[in-house]
């Protein structure tokens, strides 16, 4: 009777050792070919901005601005104060950018509303895990991001308009 161990040495063979190696280093090539692409820096897109088309502007912005929340909600998590009210201005700046781009364009106007009203949602969160005397430039953002909001819904379903 064969054991589960001469299941797999009936009729096989071992692949030599520099079998082996051609084998595991297809296995590290095929690996490393499919690894995901390295997001780009805040500065990178910054740099992008200046370059790009005006349509493709918008969306760039909004990149900018949810990696800058995510800063923001990090710097305010290690209370690093300073650091999390520069990187939300930048929040409220390419946020604001990218409605005007977004208008200017009419494209990415969908996903630019989308994008800024998820990042109004992220900064209410952040708003009620800081300290009172932190809350006030958070609600400032939130208010101006508001605005972002009303601004591109208006340009998407104008009044009157039927």
């Amino acid at each position: 009777m064969l054991g589960v161990g001469d299941f797999f040495r009936v009729g096989k063979r071992r692949p030599s050792g520099s079998a082996a190696g051609l084998l595991l280093a297809a296995l590290v090539i095929s690996l490393t070919a499919s690894a995901a692409p390295v997001e780009p820096t805040v500065e990178e897109l910054k740099a992008k901005v200046a370059s790009a088309s005006v349509g493709d502007r918008a969306h760039l912005c909004v990149q900018i601005a949810q990696k800058q929340l995510v800063a923001t909600d990090r710097f305010y998590a290690g209370g690093e104060i300073e650091k999390a009210q520069a990187a939300l201005t930048d929040v409220v700046a390419f946020s604001e950018l990218a409605r005007d781009y977004s208008i200017q364009s009419h494209k990415y106007q969908k996903q630019t509303e989308i994008g800024v009203r998820t990042m109004a949602r992220k900064l209410a969160d952040i708003k009620h895990l800081v300290g009172h005397e932190d809350q006030e430039p958070i609600q400032d953002a939130m208010n101006r991001l508001q605005r972002v909001r009303d601004d591109l819904l208006a340009a998407m379903f104008p009044k009157g308009v039927k």
